[in-house]
């Protein structure tokens, strides 16, 4: 399946269905659900990069056992809005994703979205660096999500 448009993922996914965010790093993939009415994104897991299928099967497994209709994957712009390594990188893992198993994807600019979810867990947490290492990326990962869903969202009451 092609990458969609993030307002075309609706069209394509059950009703009631939940949408899996991933945080793509280069260690680590951060990984956050929505409820199955598409409003709230939880972080979920952090899965340790190994192998590609390895990653690719503990992410099938966690989106069978939550129903997940769709991936929304952040995508790391250059702040002018260029796409540079770490994007293209994201790209073709959702290329490589798809050739083992067709799920709905869509991109989600997620600019400055780590440093936003650093600078909460310092101010308004007020957790340790240690303690923040454990939860950055899937928190990232629940930020991205909660962007894509609050912009389909948007899209759909605009006229």
């Amino acid at each position: 399946m092609p990458v969609l448009n993030l307002t075309d993922l609706p069209g394509v996914c059950p009703p009631d269905t939940a949408w899996m965010g991933l945080d793509l790093g280069e260690q680590t993939i951060g990984v956050a659900v929505s409820d199955t009415t598409r409003m709230i994104a939880s972080p979920l897991e952090l899965i340790r990069k190994t192998k590609f299928t390895e990653d690719a099967e503990a992410l099938f497994k966690l989106m069978d056992h939550r129903k997940v209709s769709a991936l929304v994957i952040g995508l790391p712009l250059n702040m002018d809005g260029s796409e540079g390594p770490r994007a293209q990188s994201c790209r073709a893992f959702a290329r490589n994703l798809d050739r083992l198993r067709p799920v709905p994807v869509a991109f989600q600019d997620e600019r400055l979205s780590t440093s936003a979810v650093e600078r909460f867990l310092i101010d308004e947490l007020d957790l340790s660096r240690k303690r923040r290492a454990g939860v950055v990326d899937r928190t990232a990962a629940a930020w991205i999500l909660q962007g894509a869903l609050d912009r389909v969202r948007d899209a759909r009451v605009q006229p």
